[in-house]
Parts: C-alpha cells; sequence; structure tokens
C-alpha cells in the first residue's frame, strides 16, 4: 500500500525547520501532501495573520523538492482534510505528542485507519522567534536614540 503523507503548518516565513519537518515527512511517505494553513485559519489559531500571504506561502511550499503537493488548508478539522486527501500518514511537530489535543488528533486518526507520527520541533528557530525580531528591528526608536536613523555596518 502507498504511504500518503500530510503534513500541515504556516510555513510562515519559511525556515529550517519547515524544511526539516518536510524532509523527514518525504523519508516515511512515498507521496508528501503538505497542507499551508490559510491566513485566516492562522488568524484563528494564533490571533495574528502570517507575514507572508498565503498564495506565496503555497508557491514557496510547492517548490520544496520533497513536497509532492501543496494545497491551501482553509478548515481546522483534520479529518475533513483526510476525507477530501485521503493520506494515511499524518504528520506533526512533538510538542502535540502527550497533549490533550494530540491524543483527540491520535483518536479520530487511528478510528479511519491514519498513522500519526510525530517529528522533533525546532526549538532554536521558529517562525515566532523570527517574527518578534522583524518587529524588534521595525519598531520605532525611543528615548534619547530617536533622533538616531544610522546603522553601524
Amino acid at each position: 500500500m502507498q504511504r500518503i503523507g500530510y503534513a500541515a503548518g504556516a510555513f510562515d516565513l519559511f525556515h529550517i525547520g519547515h524544511l526539516n519537518i518536510l524532509r523527514l515527512a518525504k523519508s516515511q511517505c512515498d507521496y508528501l501532501i503538505a497542507g499551508v494553513v490559510s491566513d485566516e485559519l492562522c488568524q484563528l489559531r494564533k490571533g495574528r495573520k502570517p507575514i507572508v500571504p498565503l498564495v506565496e506561502r503555497l508557491e514557496i511550499v510547492s517548490e520544496v523538492g520533497y513536497v509532492d503537493r501543496a494545497v491551501a488548508e482553509t478548515i481546522p478539522d483534520k479529518l475533513e482534510a483526510w476525507k477530501e486527501l485521503k493520506f494515511n500518514v499524518f504528520f506533526k511537530g512533538d510538542d502535540w505528542r502527550g497533549t490533550p489535543k494530540g491524543v483527540r488528533l491520535e483518536q479520530a486518526f487511528a478510528a479511519v485507519g491514519v498513522e500519526v507520527v510525530y517529528f522533533p520541533y525546532t526549538v532554536h528557530t521558529s517562525s515566532s522567534v523570527l517574527r518578534l525580531a522583524l518587529e524588534t528591528l521595525n519598531s520605532p526608536l525611543t528615548g534619547e536614540d530617536s533622533h538616531k536613523q544610522s546603522i553601524d555596518v
């Protein structure tokens, strides 16, 4: 039986952690579908929209050599995605392992024959950290330094 994998994520500010997940996922399946979470779902889940718009994130992810197909994930229910895409392996970061959400996900997928495989979460690089760095760089200067606009190179 062909192993069809599904790895979903925002893939905002694409970085090595994203690449590692997609590389590991492809190593454990024959055909890899990457679900790129829509701007609206990111807003709903994380309280903010991605910096990179969905259409651009889809293009980036679809060009990664490990990905056979990239799709927009527009509904939060992973079982709905399964009904449409018919994957039999679901890949998730291990930050979900053992959590109430992770347990519910495993139970729901087990009922339809989908294996859940966890991968190590890349702690040292994350889109949240990159976003914070960008926000810090773009924040207005305050206090005595507010008149300084030069950058030392």
